[in-house]
């Protein structure tokens, strides 16, 4: 803020109501008082409704004698001319062409005077710099989260300042800080909603309020007779937003809350335009949304934009109302049904993880998709399509319970389209073989089966299900012979995802051509540039190495799979190349390696709900693994590897899986912890603070994945008992002159 004032007259704080703009100007205005020789002055703009009083009212608050209604600029530039002061205007936004006006010729006429402007659209007019105020940072969300995490956070904090004020005893535990997160998160991090929501304490507890925030209009009505009228009630607050909006800029509002999250520009004008709404005019709408605060920019790649939860609720609202909202949450679903079968068709190729990304950043506008799906009559098979197209992510970057979840509620409905509905059943059987529910499977794979004998696709996908079925039984030869015959040049995707699992299946069986199948898979993934094919290619590449004896080669195979797969977050990957690198250990004699390798890759497979004992080959190898890693470690010796391995974060015992950090907690060998209270990956991350990287900067750096980086980040913050990456920084800079 310091530095925005030092080389810009005019000033402009931006955002939608009830985040603080006006708190924010009249702090900063507070800090700047002794740089003005002639004072701070505050004008409130909110009470004038006509146009012509402004001059009027910045003549009164500034204490000019000619203060009637014969004020003119000229007499304000004039009283001004000879002044060093800060006139700060608060609340521009209904009054945006007048302020605009006025304040440029102020400007040009008084060379001592500065304004500090809040608006929830810019003045656009020369020399204005904008600062765009942001909700107040909010916790991340886990399921166990850390008190001293969770009240680092400005929302937190201010959530625990103004209770406080209202219930003498509340404090901020261990018991309910998650609830307090999950309160600030479903607030947006809004001061005013924050605020409002506090008054209530007064006969709820938090966990009262978070059950009540879907009725939040209702809830989040205030008593403070004292503030402003539109800053009274959450409604009111909007209401004014909304007031300030276009008839077209309403109705895309409207429109635009059928979406969950976020969207780019093609998704707004695919579903939002029609009836009043030309697609030509969409731009220019979400623009004019922008500039005021109803909308927010996100990324600095293509652009996405999204309302705040609260604002997004309100339009939804509106959009009811009117009447519409059936046809333009049908118009979502399409969109996103047409989506997901583009990414289906594309993804094996060279925007594989471009696709994946995009899945990814539109999983809560696919969610809202499915659930309107399962609503009412008629959308099932919709439903199907988009649930069975996105198997693959599901699997490999999602989450298999969630797949199965939708599956399973769509499969339970009536349908009109055997052929989507066998597709449907045949990924949810895949998908139960993986997750090693061989039970849930069959039936479904046996009603699959039924009838589509002569579709050639189809039978095609019954062979190669059947294959992963007898893989996974143990009867490798079978599995062999069915995913042979699976096998044929039509659909990419789905050629190599046969070629692995024939791949897996040889392997296992010891079947001589198992060489040539893992070649072949990673030639697949390499002619098609498929980024995340390859990582898989690279992983059969160490298991045919590792089951042929050469553990010197299957180990490079292995930990560059795992690292490609864990910087890109797969989820489904990163256990099997643990366990494969156990598997290589124990082969080379490195047992206490080889424990904790079992042991992350077992708490990686809890994580997604994979039940092992019932893949069989990789059950096998498992349990004979494990048996040697005991026999030659010893019971006690095995235990303790376990133990020490359990006290590592899963990014610590990534790395030490790596080989890039090889102490274990508790080692007799002299620890470079004894200097330092950070890890070695964490000493590293430290250092990249200290250069000033962002946390996607230091995953880049480090080749790791930036959810890994903010984890790490956040542990040297509590070890070191900082609150910013500042003061790591000046940790690090005492570090190295000590």
């Amino acid at each position: 803020m310091e530095r925005l004032f030092a080389d810009t007259r005019l000033l402009s704080l931006t955002g939608p109501g009830g985040v603080g703009k006006t708190r924010l100007a009249l702090r900063a205005a507070a800090k700047k008082r002794r740089a003005f020789t002639d004072g701070v002055w505050l004008v409130d703009l909110s009470p004038l409704r006509g146009r012509g009083l402004l001059i009027q009212e910045v003549s009164t608050a500034l204490g000019l004698r000619d203060a009637s209604a014969r004020s003119s600029v000229s007499s304000l530039v004039a009283y001004l001319q000879d002044k060093h002061l800060l006139l700060v205007l608060d609340n521009c936004e209904h009054l945006l062409d007048e302020c605009a006006k006025l304040v440029d010729t102020l400007l040009a006429g008084a060379s001592g005077l500065t304004v500090l402007a809040t608006s929830r659209e810019p003045l656009n007019i020369r020399g204005e710099r904008v600062l765009g105020v942001p909700p107040l940072a909010m916790p991340s969300l886990s399921d166990r989260p850390r008190a001293e995490a969770v009240i680092r956070c400005d929302a937190v904090r201010l959530f625990a300042d103004r209770a406080a004020l209202v219930a003498e005893n509340f404090a901020i535990t261990a018991e309910n800080c998650g609830t307090v997160a999950k309160l600030c998160q479903r607030l947006d991090g809004m001061p005013l909603a924050i605020e409002l929501a506090t008054v209530r304490l007064r006969m709820l507890s938090v966990e009262q309020i978070l059950e009540r925030i879907e009725d939040r209009f209702h809830l989040l009505a205030g008593r403070d007779r004292t503030a402003l009228p539109r800053h009274q009630t959450l409604r009111a607050a909007i209401d004014w937003s909304y007031e300030l909006c276009s008839p077209q800029e309403r109705m895309l509002w409207e429109r635009l809350s059928v979406f969950s999250g976020e969207c780019d520009l093609q998704a707004a004008e695919q579903v939002c335009a029609g009836g009043g709404i030309a697609r030509e005019d969409v731009l220019d709408l979400v623009a004019g949304l922008v500039d005021k605060s109803i909308l927010i920019r996100e990324g600095h790649g293509q652009a996405r934009y999204r309302l705040l939860e609260t604002i997004r609720v309100y339009g939804y609202e509106r959009l009811a109302q009117s009447g519409e909202e059936e046809a333009f949450r049908r118009a979502h679903h399409d969109y996103y049904r047409d989506m997901s079968g583009r990414a289906e068709r594309e993804w094996f190729g060279p925007r594989q993880l471009q696709w994946l990304e995009r899945i990814r950043l539109e999983m809560s506008n696919l969610r809202v998709a499915l659930e309107f799906c399962m609503s009412g009559p008629g959308e099932v098979d919709v439903g199907l399509e988009i649930a069975a197209a996105l198997r693959i992510y599901w699997i490999f970057y999602g989450s298999m319970g969630e797949a199965r979840h939708w599956l399973d509620r769509a499969l339970g409905r009536q349908t009109d389209q055997p052929s989507i509905k066998a597709k449907a059943l045949l990924a949810d059987a895949f998908i139960a073989l993986l997750q090693g529910n061989i039970d849930d499977a069959v039936p479904m794979l046996d009603e699959a089966s039924t009838g589509h004998a002569r579709d050639p696709r189809m039978l095609t996908s019954i062979l190669f299900v059947r294959g992963t079925l007898a893989l996974f039984r143990g009867d490798t030869a079978a599995a062999i012979f069915l995913l042979q015959e699976a096998s044929g040049p039509d659909d990419a995707g789905d050629a190599f995802m046969t070629s692995l699992f024939l791949a897996m299946a040889a392997v296992f069986d010891g079947d001589d051509r198992g060489t040539a199948y893992s070649a072949e898979c990673r030639s697949r993934a390499d002619d098609a540039e498929a980024e995340w094919a390859m990582t898989w290619g690279s992983w059969v590449l160490g298991l045919d190495a590792w089951r042929r004896g050469a553990v010197p080669d299957a180990v490079p195979f292995f930990r560059d799979s795992l690292r490609r797969q864990w910087r890109i977050n797969d989820k489904w990957g990163p256990t099997w190349n643990i366990e494969g690198l156990a598997w290589a250990a124990a082969a080379a004699g490195d047992y206490e390696r080889a424990a904790l390798c079992l042991d992350t890759a077992r708490r990686l497979r809890e994580s997604i709900s994979v039940s092992i004992p019932q893949l069989l080959p990789f059950s096998e190898a498992h349990k004979a693994c494990e048996a040697r890693v005991r026999e030659s470690l010893g019971q006690r010796a095995y235990l303790e590897a376990i133990e020490r391995g359990a006290g590592l974060a899963l990014d610590q015992a990534i790395d030490y899986v790596l080989g890039e950090d090889d102490l274990l907690p508790d080692s007799s060998a002299p620890s470079r912890e004894a200097a330092s209270p950070l890890t070695p990956r964490e000493q590293q991350v430290a250092e990249l603070i200290a250069q000033g990287k962002t946390n996607k900067e230091i995953a880049a750096s480090l080749v790791i994945a930036q959810r890994t980086a903010e984890a790490h980040v956040e542990n040297i913050l509590v070890k070191l008992g900082y609150t910013s990456r500042a003061e790591v920084v000046m940790w690090m800079t005492e570090s190295k002159h000590s």
